[in-house]
């Protein structure tokens, strides 16, 4: 054969039925899609203390719905107070649903190889937001959010493309927590009052 190529491809002795996988899955998707949630009730979304601050969840990977491609989450940020800051390769839009601020954002330069680098440049930019607006996030850009009303809350809701970690670019850094991030806590209903009544310290 041409090249001599048949002395490599002729070897090994594996063998597996992975198209027919394929079909097995493709066939059976309907029957799977039936027992995800079209729905979500409030009671359903996971509310989350994380580094990002406050959050309760509206869809997400692991929260068993028919949505396949897009995470969301509500953040709320109490009087005051401001987010985490991260960055992540996914681009972001956020509504901003209630309360006014403004965004810091701080463009980086990206070379992705067989590895990821990116490199912040010196200018950090800002934007104002207030109810209403739809804050956009580009690629690979460190971001926070802070809330310049001292006496009410600011929410957010967040929506984000899961697309990038499935082609292997789920490139999320934590650069900074949000103050009211605390490990030990369980957020509820009835705590999350209390940070949008701004009656919850930052912890020591």
């Amino acid at each position: 054969m041409a090249w001599g190529e048949s002395k490599a491809w002729m070897r090994g002795t594996a063998s597996g039925k992975l198209y027919q996988a394929l079909l097995d899955d493709a066939l059976n998707q309907p029957v799977r899609n039936a027992k995800r949630k079209k729905i979500v009730h409030p009671q359903e979304m996971p509310w989350e203390m994380s580094r990002q601050g406050l959050l309760k969840h509206l869809l997400n990977e692991q929260m068993n719905t028919r949505m396949e491609t897009v995470d969301a989450y509500m953040q709320i940020v109490p009087p005051g107070s401001r987010s985490g800051k991260h960055r992540h390769l996914a681009e972001e839009c956020l509504y901003v649903v209630e309360g006014r601020g403004y965004d810091l954002h701080q463009d980086c330069d990206v070379e992705i190889t067989d590895t990821y680098h990116w490199k912040p440049q010196a200018e950090v930019k800002r934007y104002e937001w207030e109810a209403g607006d739809v804050i956009y996030i580009p690629p690979s850009t460190i971001h926070q959010h802070f809330n310049a009303d001292r006496q009410r809350p600011a929410r957010l809701v967040s929506a984000t493309n899961r697309i990038y970690k499935y082609c292997g670019l789920n490139d999320l850094e934590q650069l900074e927590d949000a103050p009211e991030y605390d490990s030990k806590v369980v957020l509820d209903a009835d705590l999350i009052k209390q940070y949008l009544a701004g009656k919850v310290k930052e912890p020591a």
